[in-house]
């Protein structure tokens, strides 16, 4: 497909009113784009402090989760007939500047996935966790027959073809990681990795957080993975 010409991009938020004004600013300062924010159920001024920032505001009245988040993003953009959606997260660490090669990218493929881990002076995550993420990819990379460093992204770019596969009940609600890439590589699909810089933790709470989730995350994904192979998508 070509670069896109009509472009969303998606920003789930949750209580992030410290931090979303200065990403959707930065955001629109890399891309000539309309910014979506998803606020999930913040109970702060997640949603003014996005608006201010010149963002288009979609409100969740309760907490969905980072999935359901990320899907209404997508039904908007294909109920607004978009050409593609770029997303990322609203806690700062995604860095703008690599926006450019995730949408240069997109012209071939239909997913475009930013690996933290091609890109030399990147964030790196606690051991724990790239731990899970190596175990995760290489599982990934088995099943989508093609090597996926970091399955556990949210910075990605993707194309109205795959929207319309991500738009379907089949997307999962709660963490579309490494199972959602194998399903998308064994559609028939397009998908590609391109080196991006992650910025450190600002600390806070995220859409991630939590003390049981990670233990959530690690059975979900597992169970996840293991049902792939049982099933026949098609986009």
């Amino acid at each position: 497909m070509p670069v896109p010409t009509k472009l969303l991009v998606v920003i789930p938020a949750f209580n992030e009113a410290l931090r979303i004004r200065g990403v959707v600013e930065a955001v629109r300062g890399q891309v000539a784009a309309d910014v979506l924010v998803v606020d999930d159920g913040s109970l702060d001024a997640t949603a003014a402090e996005a608006w201010a920032g010149g963002a288009i505001v979609a409100t969740h009245p309760v907490n969905l989760g980072y999935g359901s988040a990320l899907q209404t993003g997508y039904r908007y953009a294909l109920r607004h007939a978009y050409d593609a959606v770029l997303q990322l997260d609203a806690d700062g660490q995604h860095d703008p500047a690599s926006i450019p090669p995730l949408l240069a990218a997109l012209a071939g493929h239909d997913v475009v996935v930013g690996s933290r881990f091609l890109h030399p002076g990147s964030y790196k995550p606690p051991l724990s966790r790239r731990l899970g993420m190596t175990l995760f990819g290489a599982v990934a990379s088995h099943l989508s027959g093609q090597r996926l460093t970091d399955p556990t992204s949210g910075f990605q770019a993707i194309s109205r073809r795959a929207l319309e596969f991500y738009a379907h009940d089949r997307w999962p609600h709660d963490y579309p990681d490494a199972d959602v890439l194998a399903m998308v590589a064994r559609s028939g699909m397009k998908l590609t990795e391109v080196p991006v810089r992650m910025l450190g933790s600002p600390g806070g709470k995220s859409m991630h957080g939590g003390v049981l989730r990670p233990l959530y995350y690690v059975f979900r994904m597992t169970l996840a993975l293991a049902l792939v192979p049982l099933r026949n998508e098609r986009p």
